[in-house]
């Protein structure tokens, strides 16, 4: 199994699925862990919708929401909202891989300084690397 990665604002990894397979498994890992897609944008597709771009690589914005952490969050901070949902992308690696990153609860929160967020982004961050581990090598 490949290593998560914990970069300056996000976890990650690359797996060895085609861009498709890694979108399905990625959701189906995210279901598993309580999170549920809100919504899909379709960069590509938007790209070239709105300025005409015809050549960027697979790629997808989701956005994650657990209930029960997000309604944790809004009444321990009301404007979080601001904030949510938990964004995972997915995106063409190349050579047959695919990248799978989701944000950084910690990073996303400690921007409040809000220290009644804390517990609630060790929860958040322990189910997104779940999700990511739970995904093929």
């Amino acid at each position: 199994m490949s290593a998560i990665v914990e970069e300056s604002y996000g976890l990650g990894r690359t797996i060895s699925l085609p861009y498709a397979a890694a979108v399905d498994a990625i959701k189906e890992s995210l279901k598993g862990v309580g999170f549920g897609v809100l919504w899909e944008i379709d960069v590509p597709a938007v790209l070239k919708a709105k300025i005409g771009v015809e050549d960027f690589r697979d790629y997808v914005i989701l956005g994650a929401c657990n209930p029960h952490l997000a309604h944790r969050a809004l009444t321990a901070e009301l404007d979080l909202g601001l904030l949510l949902p938990c964004n995972v992308v997915v995106y063409d690696a190349g050579e047959g891989r695919t990248a799978v990153k989701a944000i950084e609860p910690h990073r996303m929160m400690g921007v409040v300084g809000n220290p009644h967020l804390v517990p609630i982004a060790e929860e958040a961050r322990a189910k997104l690397q779940a999700a990511l581990d739970a995904l093929p090598a």
